[in-house]
């Protein structure tokens, strides 16, 4: 008898170090979970911040370069496409939009001597850069975040928390567009 009640207790000791250890997983997936979201946030702000930025270069560089409409068009899409975004994944992707459609305006903008010089273009210029850097810096962070986030509800024995407690994986990364991996072509003989 006295042997069946130590085996009993140790069985409920180890259930409940088992359900604690389940509870404590839970929560740090929790405060990951939190921290994604607080990542995210702070990426949103950096890029509402540059659509912000927007209209005020394209209105300066509409001024110089009146036929290059496509350009301004593919722009006002993708401010909007941002705008419309409502999760991660949408505006990841519309980031990348934004992303393309700037690089061609910056393209123009090298037609344009005289656009280049001009005060206010080069202020806003310096704006825009200052801005790309944080939108760089917390793109890293959110997808560090991202990963730590991941790693933790798979390794063991969080996964079961994970499995028990609904925690889907997140696979909102930020990623390098394909066309951005290929080295442009300098050609110093034209």
């Amino acid at each position: 008898m006295r042997i069946a009640l130590v085996v009993i207790g140790v069985l409920l000791l180890g259930g409940l170090l088992l359900g604690l250890k389940l509870l404590g997983s839970r929560n740090d997936l929790v405060v990951k979970r939190e921290a994604i979201e607080g990542s995210w946030a702070q990426v949103d702000v950096a890029l509402q911040r540059r659509a912000d930025l927007i209209p005020n270069l394209v209105s300066t560089v509409k001024g110089y370069a009146k036929q290059e409409n496509e350009i301004f068009t593919n722009i006002a899409n993708a401010r909007a496409a941002m705008g419309g975004a409502r999760t991660p994944a949408d505006k990841i992707a519309a980031n990348g939009q934004l992303d393309s459609a700037l690089s061609r305006l910056l393209v123009v903008v090298e037609n344009y001597p005289n656009l280049k010089s001009n005060e206010n273009f080069m202020r806003l210029q310096d704006e825009l850069a200052g801005t790309e850097n944080r939108i760089a810096i917390e793109r890293r962070k959110y997808n560090d975040i991202v990963k730590d986030y991941n790693t933790t509800r798979d390794l063991f024995p969080t996964n079961i928390a994970a499995s028990i407690f609904n925690f889907a994986r997140n696979d909102a990364y930020f990623k390098t567009d394909p066309g951005a991996r290929t080295a442009p072509k300098v050609d110093f003989n034209k």
